[in-house]
């Protein structure tokens, strides 16, 4: 697995008896986003898939919508002051005639591996126009019981969690329950932006007629990201909060959450569920 898990020391206490011994725990590490050589983010990542991860980042934020915007992605040396690479930079240097962000306030959002993009302070603030508008006009339509069984396939497929238990997973579904990708991390936002970014790195965006389910909660953020993406279904394991409902209605999205088997609530977008 290379960097994505480490050993530790553990004590291990089962039925009243202690012992020793060595535990497999994911891989947590900062990564730094630069766009043109200028820093934009931080992010606490599960190392790997880094490019995809920062491309992906940028297309949540709306910088880039087609791979072909994208001149180079690459680790940048002398990160350190001995001048080695730590594999914790990446600067993502944008195609002639693409448009650059504004980024004279120094904006260099925090991205915790908890809460995403924290760095924003209102629902206005985050409503990025998106490259693909056409999330409210997609035809596609999923059956309640290939839904159903999403869950199951995603954890499945979760090789790194197996060992650890320590991953988010984010898994990208056709309609009728295909497995197109599958991305772990210890932050469920960088699994996302890990699809998207390995979506756009093939000339796959838009993300039309696509299922995104993710292991945890459904955040604001993570709605924003698949909206972005120009994915028509996002469902989730969990709790959404009010304001991913509200995106999600804004946007003609439709968002599951609580997705156990067989029982899921439909907060938006009921018309693409079929029983």
């Amino acid at each position: 697995m290379g960097r994505v898990t480490e050993r530790r020391r553990v004590v291990r206490i089962r039925n009243g008896g202690a012992g020793v011994r060595p535990d497999t725990l994911v891989a947590e590490e900062p990564l730094e986003i630069r766009l043109n050589g200028r820093p934009l983010a931080i992010t606490m990542r599960t190392p790997g898939d880094d490019f995809a991860l920062a491309v992906g980042f940028l297309v949540s934020e709306g910088v880039l919508g087609a791979a072909s915007e994208v001149q180079a992605v690459t680790y940048c040396e002398g990160a350190t002051e001995d001048g080695s690479n730590t594999y914790n930079v990446v600067n993502v240097q944008l195609a002639a005639g693409v448009p650059v962000p504004d980024i004279t306030l120094e904006r260099n959002v925090y991205t915790t591996s908890s809460c995403g993009l924290c760095g924003k302070a209102s629902l206005d603030a985050v409503r990025t126009a998106s490259r693909f508008p056409g999330v409210a006009t997609d035809p596609v339509r999923v059956p309640a019981e290939v839904l159903a069984g999403l869950p199951d396939r995603l954890r499945a497929a979760q090789k790194v969690f197996d060992r650890t238990g320590g991953l988010h997973a984010a898994g990208l579904f056709t309609a009728d329950g295909e497995l197109l990708d599958l991305r772990e991390d210890v932050g469920r936002h960088n699994a996302v932006d890990k699809i998207v970014g390995r979506a756009l790195q093939a000339g796959r965006l838009p993300l039309t007629g696509a299922v995104l389910l993710v292991s945890g909660r459904a955040s604001f953020e993570l709605a924003q990201k698949a909206v972005m993406a120009g994915m028509p279904v996002l469902a989730a394991v969990s709790a959404p909060s009010s304001l991913a409902v509200d995106l999600a209605v804004e946007s003609g999205m439709t968002l599951v959450g609580f997705l156990r088997g067989p029982d899921m609530n439909i907060y938006a977008g009921e018309e693409r569920i079929t029983l």
